[in-house]
């Protein structure tokens, strides 16, 4: 690799991935060899937060789904913490990492002064907690936005001219329409924001001690980006709302630097002072990086609190499905992506109703079934789904008579929800070279070993 041979000896690179559920760090030397490992769990490890899988869901706002701001700053404290007897952070000589993409972090007026002056003799969420104009970040499983994703779209002439504008028509999810709706509900939230950041942007800044930029990879990831000129689109803006521009400052490439690591963590954690945090980019961009995916068609699965499927394109040609952002390597290039919100929580779920909360178990079932799985399939959604877009939870007791995750007191509510919370088909033919001769049949029920092996298959 070029340059490699000319880092000064014992050299590390710190990479970070702040998730939905956790926040880990890896430590590469030299030759590019794993020399440590640190995870913190959010439910696990800061149980103060109360959090499940990383998240709040709130009661009394359907879809409505996000994560206390302050937490992801004790956990990035705790986690150098427990990496300090494994690694001399005076070796690190560049830090980076991926977040979760599309959750947004919204600092306070005067926010940026106090990120410039931390004081290294006291903890960082101390120092940060009042820095925020809401306390509460909204994340990519958010589906509470409905209402203004239409309104984006009718702003631009509709869902495809959104799509070929930004590479996406507008999703509940998307930080455009997240930031829209809270400039509609919580007005003075919006006013007194002085920088938005995303989750990647949000670590970054963090690290650099001032705001770093969105990067035009997770950028893209908004629909508020000009996915050819890799510019903020200015149409979409003043639909979304007034002067945000100022509040989400300039884009930046992925591959780029932020700046040197901030005299905070010199002096707290003895990093070197000429330490480089590059940008961080979204978890996707930067698998898609790590897998080192770099033809047209190379095409990659991400298994995750998502499931995401994703691959390189030369050529940006946006639809009504799935996502077109920018390459996180190569300036001239694209990348295409689909998401799936029902992933390892919802393969957690059949595992505890169908396995006895247990792994091993769940692995002992798939070994039982046959491939094909008999002809059995079914579809799982537990939350609001992102493709297709459908709505999930299944609510009180379901027809096979499992106790289900969210209560509920509408009979119309519970009669709803079970038509789609889950369905199970048995398909029979599964075999046949076509699909002419197929006959499906809805079941009432699996026996455990076909629902995990359903489960794992789709």
């Amino acid at each position: 690799m070029a340059g490699r041979g000319s880092l000064p000896e014992g050299s590390l690179f710190l990479g970070f991935d702040s998730s939905t559920q956790s926040l880990k760090a890896t430590v590469l030397n030299n030759e590019l060899a794993i020399v440590a490992s640190e995870i913190v769990n959010f439910d696990s490890e800061l149980p103060h937060y109360k959090t499940e899988g990383g998240v709040y869901r709130d009661s009394t706002d359907d879809g409505h789904i996000f994560s206390p701001t302050i937490m992801w700053v004790e956990a990035l404290e705790l986690l150098l913490e427990k990496l300090k007897p494994k690694i001399n952070f005076s070796k690190v000589v560049a830090v980076s990492g991926s977040g979760q993409q599309h959750g947004s972090v919204y600092w306070k007026k005067g926010s940026q002064a106090v990120l410039s002056s931390l004081d290294p003799s006291k903890s960082l969420s101390p120092q940060l907690k009042d820095a925020f104009s809401t306390t509460n970040s909204p994340i990519w499983m958010d589906s509470s936005t409905t209402k203004q994703c239409r309104e984006l779209e009718n702003a631009v002439g509709g869902a495809l001219e959104l799509a070929k504008l930004t590479g996406s028509r507008a999703y509940e999810r998307f930080t455009g329409p997240q930031i829209r709706k809270i400039y509609q509900t919580e007005p003075n939230v919006y006013e007194d924001t002085e920088r938005i950041s995303l989750v990647s942007s949000f670590m970054a800044s963090i690290l650099v001690g001032s705001y770093a930029s969105i990067d035009e990879t997770d950028g893209a990831g908004m629909n508020l980006m000009d996915i050819n000129q890799r510019t903020w689109s200015k149409t979409v803006l003043e639909a979304t709302a007034p002067g945000l521009e100022a509040k989400l400052g300039n884009l930046a490439p992925a591959y780029s630097a932020a700046g040197r690591i901030a005299t905070y963590f010199v002096e707290r954690f003895q990093f070197d002072k000429n330490c480089l945090v590059i940008q961080w980019s979204g978890d996707n961009p930067n698998s898609l990086a790590g897998l080192t995916l770099n033809t047209p068609g190379d095409l990659a699965i991400s298994l995750g609190t998502s499931d995401t499927v994703f691959g390189i394109t030369a050529e940006a040609k946006p639809s009504l499905e799935g996502h077109v952002f920018p390459n996180p390597v190569e300036p001239d290039g694209y990348m295409v992506m689909l998401c799936y919100k029902n992933g390892s929580l919802t393969r957690e779920d059949v595992r505890n109703r169908c396995a006895e909360k247990s792994w091993d178990v769940f692995n002992n079932y798939l070994e039982k079934t046959p491939p094909l799985n008999g002809g059995k399939l079914g579809f799982y959604y537990k939350d609001h789904e992102i493709l297709p877009p459908l709505p999930g939870r299944c609510i009180g007791i379901c027809s096979i008579g499992a106790p289900c995750i969210y209560k509920d007191s509408k009979p119309e509510t519970k009669r709803f929800v079970h038509a789609v919370g889950f369905h199970r088909y048995m398909v029979e033919n599964l075999d046949d070279a076509s699909s002419d001769n197929l006959i499906e049949r809805e079941l009432s029920e699996f026996d455990p070993p076909s629902e995990v092996c359903e489960k794992m298959y789709l």
